[in-house]
């Protein structure tokens, strides 16, 4: 058998979408008759890994938004393609998936994956044109690939398309594992904390999906349940300026963190209070960690959290997301009891080496459909 040639074009290059892009193509690369490239901008971390990995990486000029530069990123991806040649073509995010599918219009085999969807992020009209695109654009799509059933339910209007599967985000169980007591208290004294501190972790990228202005919102009354009780946002983003300009007090913004497994050990609380999402791969590292967590019900969390690996409470109420938080800074028998719950979760469901072995799966059912 020739040489099979899979292509991932991925924007944006942070966060969780980067992740899952550089394990599926460093995955890839090292299986045997396959050749394996990713087009993507050429800024950022993900160039970088993706080449100490051994994988080849395109460059492709594009921001994570539609404007001016579409038609140029168009004929970009277009010129990638043809240079490439690639027999399938993976597809990362809404960008990716708009350019990528008017590229390639069903010519070759391709999967979309939108990680969370575009409509989610817009409002009036403009959510209802990303939707109606989306639906047509199923038609050059051999599959999409939703992380979640919630976020695969968000777009079928036929339940019996097969061509939308549900793949879930996994992490490495091994390298995201609990930690010691004794352990996290020297995280946090590391820190500048004291060891005994109220810490309270949200890690993501800053920004309005992600929520944090609304646990800053609710961060005053959390103290007023528990005094002395810290937040530390750790990532980067668009809204981090103006949130910390805020100056609320007891919270910390730390930044971009190279490894994420020292504050989820650090934290005594994990919250993830985001407006919407595909499915957190912040939130499963957090589950691996043992950490008991305090999360929004956006798309995902139900199914990663079941019914007893944490708090889960409605979008957009800082009232009680702030209830939960400090209910669960005060009731250590119910941390421990998710946290326990929550590890035992990620390793029976969302493992990476799952999340591998189906994307393969898949990749094969494509090429043997297009083959026939």
């Amino acid at each position: 058998m020739s040489e099979r040639r899979i292509l991932h074009v991925a924007q944006p290059v942070d966060a969780g979408v980067a992740a899952v892009v550089l394990a599926l193509a460093s995955h890839q690369s090292s299986s045997h008759g396959q050749q394996v490239a990713v087009a993507c901008p050429p800024a950022g971390a993900l160039p970088d890994e993706l080449r100490w990995a051994g994988v080849d990486v395109l460059a492709w000029p594009a921001t994570r938004g539609p404007g001016r530069a579409l038609a140029q990123e168009y004929r970009a991806l277009r010129d990638v393609v043809r240079l490439f040649d690639p027999h399938l073509v993976h597809l990362h995010s809404s960008k990716a998936g708009l350019v990528g599918r008017l590229v390639l219009r069903g010519r070759r085999a391709t999967v979309f994956q939108p990680h969370a969807w575009s409509f989610h992020a817009a409002r009036g009209p403009i959510s209802a044109a990303a939707k109606s695109w989306e639906r047509q654009a199923v038609r050059w799509s051999d599959r999409i690939i939703a992380v979640s059933a919630v976020e695969r339910n968000a777009l079928i209007t036929d339940p019996a398309d097969a061509r939308i599967v549900v793949v879930h985000n996994g992490v490495d169980i091994v390298r995201f594992a609990p930690v010691s007591d004794t352990t996290s208290a020297e995280q946090r004294v590391a820190l500048g904390l004291r060891h005994d501190a109220l810490l309270v972790v949200c890690i993501g990228r800053v920004c309005h999906q992600k929520g944090q202005d609304l646990l800053l919102d609710a961060w005053p009354n959390v103290r007023l349940a528990c005094p002395g009780a810290q937040l530390v946002v750790v990532g980067e983003g668009p809204d981090r300026a103006r949130l910390d300009a805020r100056g609320v007090e007891g919270v910390r913004f730390f930044g971009a963190s190279a490894d994420v497994r020292s504050w989820f050990g650090a934290a005594v609380v994990v919250v993830a209070p985001s407006r919407w999402e595909g499915q957190s791969l912040a939130l499963l590292e957090a589950m691996a960690c043992g950490a008991a967590i305090v999360a929004t019900d956006v798309s995902g969390v139900r199914e990663a959290l079941g019914d007893d690996a944490g708090a889960i409470v409605p979008v957009n109420d800082s009232v009680a997301l702030a209830g939960a938080v400090a209910g669960a800074l005060t009731d250590r028998s119910w941390r421990t009891r998710v946290a326990g719950a929550a590890r035992a979760r990620a390793e029976r469901l969302f493992t990476v080496a799952s999340t591998l072995d189906a994307v393969d799966a898949l990749y094969e059912e494509v090429m043997s459909e297009r083959a026939s």
